[in-house]
C-alpha cells in the first residue's frame, strides 16, 4: 500500500488562497477516481475538488471555514501499490489506477487476503459496546421535562430539604408544578417560583428555552459579511427616497408582455429600470464609478455594468449586466434572467459576478415601503427598488388610484453630494413616469 498527498490546487489566477467551505468524506471513507472530495470558495466563485486516484480517506488537513493556502497539504489518501508512502508522485497515481471498491481484494503485509466487507465486519466486532444512557438526568434536563401540576388534596412530591426551603420561604408548594419524576418538585422548580411567582403554576405547559447555537460563519456568508462592513466601516452612506408613479410604465409593460414573441423573456420593472439608468448616467458620469479610497482616485467609467442583487439558496450573489448602455429593453431583460438563473444554480463565473460600477437592489413583492441600501463596495451608488403598491393620489381635483413605487437609493457622500444624488433620482424618476422617454433617443 502506498498513500497519496492531495494538496490545493490553483483555483484562479492571483489567488493565493481559498476557504474550505463543504467536505464530501470523511476519514475512512473510500473513493474512486473523479469523486468529490472537498469544495472550496474564493472570491464568491465556489470550486469543487475531485479525487485523482481509487483510495481511503486518511488524513484531512483542514476544518470547514479554514483559509487554506495554495499548495497546502488537503488530504492524503492509501492507495493500491507497494511503493511506500507518496505525496503524488508519478508512480503512486499509476499504482492507484487500481480499484479500491468495497468487495474488492486486499493485500495484507503477511500475505493473506482479506475483502472489504471482511475488515468493515471485524472492526465492528472490535468497537467497544455502546455505553448505557445514565438514568441521572442533568437540572438542564429536567428543566425540559413537562411540570405536573397538583390538585388540592394531592400531596406534593418533594424531599425534606425542599420542604424546609418552602416552609421558610412561606411557600405551599401544591402551587409549585414539578417537573422531576412523577412530579416531583426540584430546587430548580421552587427556585423558579421563588423568582417569578405564581405565574409559573399558571402556564404549566410553558418552559423556558436556554439552548443556544454556535454557527460558524463561513463561505459565501463570511464574504457578504466582510464586503458589508467593509462598505458600512469606510463609505459614509447618503439615502435619498423618491416615490415613483408607475402605473403607466406598468400599462406599458403589460401590453408588451401580451404581444412579446416567443423568443424573448417576460419583462420585470428592471430592464426599464437599467434603460433609464443608463440615460440618466449619461448626463451625470460622475454616477457610474469605483472609488479607490487608499490612493484617493475615483475611476469614472464610460461602460455601464449594472450589478443586480440576486438572492441564492446560499447567500446574496450580484451578477453583473456588462454594457447596459449597448443593450436595449429586450437585450437587458435576457441578460438579466440568465444571470440570475447562473447565480441561484451555482454555475455563475468570476467574471460574471464581479465588475459593476452601479448596483441595483429589489426585493420585490416584499420590497417594502423604504430601505437603506448598503454600498457595493468600491461602487459610489446603489439604486433600491421597493414595492409597488396601488394609493390614492390628489390630481388637483379628485383622489384617483395610482400605482406607486418608491426608490431608495444610496449614495457615497464622499464623490456623491446630496444635490446630485437628488438630480439622478429625479432624471429616473421622470424616465420612469414618462416611460416613451426611455426610448427616444437623445
Amino acid at each position: 500500500m502506498g498513500e497519496h498527498l492531495i494538496k490545493m490546487p490553483d483555483v484562479g489566477e492571483g489567488i493565493a488562497e481559498a476557504e474550505l467551505v463543504e467536505w464530501h468524506v470523511k476519514v475512512g471513507d473510500l473513493v474512486r477516481e473523479d469523486a468529490l472530495l472537498a469544495a472550496v470558495m474564493t472570491d464568491k466563485a465556489t470550486v469543487e475538488i475531485p479525487s485523482p486516484v481509487n483510495g481511503e480517506v486518511l488524513w484531512l488537513g483542514a476544518e470547514i471555514g479554514d483559509v487554506v493556502a495554495i499548495g497546502s497539504p488537503l488530504i492524503r489518501l492509501q492507495v493500491a501499490g507497494g511503493e511506500g508512502a507518496s505525496s503524488g508522485s508519478d508512480k503512486t497515481e499509476k499504482a492507484a489506477e487500481a480499484p479500491a471498491r468495497s468487495g474488492e481484494i486486499e493485500a495484507q503485509g503477511d500475505g493473506a487476503v482479506r475483502t472489504s466487507e471482511a475488515i468493515i465486519e471485524q472492526q465492528a466486532r472490535e468497537a467497544p459496546p455502546p455505553r448505557p444512557v445514565e438514568a441521572k438526568q442533568s437540572p438542564a434536563v429536567r428543566m425540559h421535562r413537562p411540570p405536573v401540576a397538583h390538585t388540592d388534596n394531592a400531596k406534593p412530591i418533594a424531599s425534606p430539604a425542599i420542604r424546609l426551603r418552602a416552609r421558610e420561604a412561606g411557600v405551599d408548594l401544591r402551587q409549585i408544578p414539578g417537573t422531576g419524576p412523577a412530579g416531583r418538585i426540584t430546587h430548580e422548580d421552587l427556585d423558579a417560583f421563588l423568582t417569578h411567582g405564581p405565574q409559573v403554576a399558571r402556564a404549566p405547559g410553558l418552559i423556558q428555552d436556554t439552548s443556544v447555537q454556535h454557527i460558524k460563519v463561513i463561505g459565501l456568508r463570511r464574504k457578504i459579511a466582510e464586503k458589508m462592513a467593509t462598505a458600512k466601516s469606510r463609505i459614509p452612506h447618503i439615502t435619498y427616497v423618491e416615490e415613483v408613479d408607475v402605473t403607466a410604465l406598468e400599462d406599458l409593460r403589460t401590453a408588451l408582455n401580451a404581444k412579446k414573441r416567443t423568443d424573448r423573456p417576460k419583462l420585470t420593472i428592471l430592464p426599464f429600470l437599467m434603460r433609464a439608468m443608463v440615460k440618466a448616467i449619461a448626463e451625470q458620469p460622475n454616477l457610474n464609478a469605483t472609488y479607490d479610497d487608499e490612493a484617493g482616485i475615483v475611476h469614472q467609467h464610460g461602460g455601464v455594468h449594472i450589478g443586480i442583487a440576486t438572492q441564492t439558496g446560499s447567500g446574496l450573489m450580484v451578477p453583473v449586466v456588462r454594457h447596459a448602455e449597448a443593450r436595449d429593453l429586450w437585450d437587458c431583460a435576457m441578460e438579466l434572467n440568465r444571470l440570475a438563473e447562473a447565480a441561484k444554480a451555482g454555475l455563475a463565473t468570476r467574471e460574471e459576478l464581479g465588475g459593476s460600477t452601479i448596483t441595483i437592489t429589489s426585493l420585490g413583492a416584499m420590497g417594502g415601503i423604504v430601505t437603506t441600501p448598503v454600498i457595493n463596495h468600491p461602487e459610489v451608488a446603489i439604486i433600491g427598488v421597493n414595492k409597488i403598491v396601488v394609493r390614492p393620489v390628489w390630481d388637483g381635483s379628485t383622489f384617483i388610484p395610482r400605482k406607486m413605487m418608491n426608490l431608495s437609493s444610496s449614495f457615497d457622500h464622499r464623490i456623491i453630494d446630496g444635490w446630485d444624488a437628488a438630480i439622478f433620482v429625479q432624471r429616473i424618476k421622470t424616465l420612469l413616469e414618462a416611460p416613451a422617454m426611455i426610448f427616444v433617443e437623445a
